[in-house]
């Protein structure tokens, strides 16, 4: 009787200390995880989608290139969508994402499907892929570039407030928000928006197959509906999510349904989630604050 009492009580233990192991080593892997994010995929013809939502900024174009690198070498996933609803952002990054996306179509097909907007730099960005696919009601367009700046010269003015400056070069200060542009200056920053302007045209030209003379007069900041945008061939036919998914399984040569993967975002501890979310939101605030004006593909 006590040698059954025993085993019973061994083998609780031994449970006990593999469920234990196995959770704390869940924390120890979570912990470890850059970035939190696991996938199930199977060996068949998968599809994945990639969400690039939202304006375009270091921040959030980042972890779209690191899925788009990470699915080019993956053998299960045969072709890639990229998910659009965006209104554009930063030029640079929006240039990083094209070039990742031209990176993959060297390995796999590629597909752009347009949600709710893809303008400006989300436009930019599907110029890059193989198909574009948009809804009829798609905003799309807005080929051009924007650079802002803000002065509050008045305003210190009637503050009795005086800047002072002391500067190498003449245009070391442009954009400044203590006095307004000078002519010089507006001339000098419009031919580096002009510059991103012809990038942006050459982008186009390249994705589209279509001669810039043909893009120019589409290229004023003008928007379009995905159904003007498909008359005009700036886009390759009309539907949404699961049109792409077809679309992208026959340029792989997936045969039968494909299977749709998705990057899973994995739950950790409230706890970590918060610390995390605080200081993702300080190192944004911080950069937005003094990363000075920017070139904008964007729709505003």
């Amino acid at each position: 009787m006590a040698r059954k009492r025993d085993v019973v009580v061994g083998v609780i233990i031994a449970v006990v200390c593999v469920v234990t192991l196995g959770f704390f080593g869940l924390i120890f892997i979570g912990l470890l995880t850059e970035d939190g994010d696991i996938e199930f995929v199977g060996l068949g013809g998968n599809v994945g989608v990639v969400e690039m939502f939202g304006v375009i900024t270091e921040s959030s174009g980042r972890p779209v290139i690191k899925q788009l690198d990470k699915w080019a070498d993956s053998r299960s996933i045969k072709a890639i969508i990229v998910h659009i609803n965006s209104p554009g952002g930063v030029v640079s990054i929006s240039q990083e994402i094209y070039g990742a996306i031209r990176r993959v179509r060297e390995k796999k097909p590629v597909v752009a499907a347009m949600a709710s907007v893809a303008a400006s730099g989300g436009y930019y960005v599907a110029c890059a892929s193989d198909r574009i696919i948009a809804n009829p009601g798609t905003i799309t367009g807005s080929i051009g570039v924007i650079l802002e700046f803000h002065t509050v010269s008045k305003l210190l003015e009637k503050l009795g407030i005086e800047s002072e400056t002391i500067k190498s070069g003449e245009f070391k200060d442009v954009g400044t928000y203590t006095r307004s542009m000078t002519k010089k200056e507006e001339l000098m920053l419009h031919s580096v928006v002009m510059d991103a302007y012809e990038q942006f045209v050459e982008a186009v030209s390249e994705g589209r197959g279509m001669e810039k003379d043909e893009i120019y007069p589409l290229a004023d900041g003008s928007i379009f509906t995905g159904l003007q945008a498909f008359n005009l061939g700036l886009v390759d036919t009309l539907g949404g999510l699961k049109e792409a998914v077809d679309l992208a399984a026959e340029l792989a040569g997936i045969e039968g349904k494909p299977k749709v993967v998705r990057p899973y975002k994995k739950k950790r501890f409230q706890i970590f989630d918060l610390l995390g979310r605080f200081l993702e939101g300080i190192n944004k605030t911080v950069s937005d604050e003094f990363s000075g004006p920017q070139l904008l593909y964007l729709y505003q």
